[in-house]
């Protein structure tokens, strides 16, 4: 099964065997076939599709809440209604919930795998408390080097990160040094996004789209490091413009943009991604939160400053138990002060990431990051400063 959409096929052709005993070989439409189960009582429906929802809370035996959705457009529509974003529901059920705000209250546990061999990254959404489980696939990246930068292609897939693949939702690029990097995304994050046009930052994914909704490249993210006067014995200072998010989003009450869709076209290669894809293509219908406009009020992120142990002798962090390994890389991302007079929500752990193995580290994050905007931070910390170190 691919990215859990492979029931659907299967439940159709077993529907197609089963007509087709009975009627000795006579040729069945296929939609005619589905029509059986998108006819079902609707209030026998939903309560069946509440309960398989409230029961198979966690990953793996959730894919048959996907299978569900995956049966016809009544139980596409009823699942839809019934799966809550990960802000309320703390679990990333459907393609999009990578690019949705994780849980307010809590942080999101996931892990990322590195392939130093091939340049790639994979992030898993833990299923278990341990910090190296098998975990649910979320997001692959690869890194391609360019002579003035550093380019990491982000996808859905993970076996597909070419530049011009289908699957491609956005990408990270560096600056020559290591230092300075701009997250992308290739679907428009938010009202009023501008997407960027030059010949070095070219389309994320080149396949066909949905002709109404311009794909490119949208800034949603700048992140900065300093310079370490300490070398590489000293902690990283990182500094973090979270473009589409509001800053009002970390207060009590405040909400940030949230895709609910993949506006995506008619092309093979984005056919799972159309799958939560309502009868309405108009952008507007894509998203929801506040209009803010690019960099105005922006929400600014900071690495927590971490303290130094006299008896270990080297800097510490409290990650209650979820890094093992010290490393330059492990950081804690907190609001910053410029977003305006200091609270209890500036004390919060957005992002944390931090070494557990020789290639494993873990990601843990919370509202308003999405899973998207997460990794892309995250893999800026994988990348070699120059400047810094």
């Amino acid at each position: 099964m691919k990215w859990g959409y492979g029931s659907k096929s299967r439940s159709r052709h077993s529907s197609v065997v089963a007509v087709a005993e009975e009627t000795e070989g006579i040729e069945i439409d296929e939609e005619f076939i589905e029509s059986y189960w998108a006819n079902l009582p609707s209030e026998l429906l939903r309560e069946v599709l509440k309960r398989i929802e409230d029961t198979e809370s966690k990953w793996p035996l959730r894919k048959n809440v996907v299978a569900c959705a995956g049966v016809c457009r009544s139980w596409r529509e009823i699942m839809k209604e019934l799966v809550k974003t990960p802000e309320v529901s703390g679990k990333l059920t459907f393609p999009i919930s990578v690019k949705q705000p994780g849980p307010r209250e809590t942080l999101l546990q996931c892990f990322i795998k590195r392939n130093q061999a091939t340049q790639t990254y994979h992030l898993y959404l833990s299923l278990t408390q341990a910090l190296a489980d098998d975990g649910k696939f979320l997001l692959a990246a690869r890194k391609y080097r360019r002579p003035t930068c550093t380019d990491y292609i982000i996808s859905l897939d993970a076996d597909e990160m070419s530049k011009g693949g289908g699957t491609c939702i956005g990408k990270l690029r560096s600056n020559f040094l290591g230092t300075k990097f701009t997250v992308y995304d290739a679907i428009l994050p938010y009202a009023g996004a501008k997407m960027v046009k030059s010949r070095s930052t070219r389309l994320v994914g080149s396949k066909q789209m949905n002709p109404r909704v311009p794909a490119g490249n949208y800034e949603v993210a700048h992140i900065s490091y300093e310079l370490n006067v300490l070398g590489a014995r000293g902690p990283r200072r990182m500094h973090c413009v979270m473009d589409a998010i509001p800053v009002s989003s970390i207060k009590p009450g405040g909400v940030a943009p949230i895709q609910v869709d993949f506006p995506m076209g008619n092309s093979d290669s984005s056919l799972p991604l159309r799958f939560l894809r309502s009868k309405s293509n108009r952008m507007e219908k894509s998203l929801s939160g506040p209009l803010e406009t690019q960099r105005e009020g922006s929400l600014v992120l900071k690495n927590k400053a971490p303290r130094w142990h006299e008896q270990l002798q080297c800097w510490c962090l409290n990650f209650h138990g979820r890094v093992t390994v010290a490393s330059v890389k492990n950081f804690q991302l907190v609001a910053s002060p410029e977003n305006g007079v200091a609270g209890p929500e500036h004390e919060k752990v957005i992002l944390q990431f931090g070494k557990v193995g020789k290639d494993v580290f873990t990601m843990d994050y919370r509202y308003p990051l999405s899973a998207f905007q997460a990794f892309a931070i995250c893999l800026s910390s994988f990348d070699t400063k120059i400047a810094c170190e």
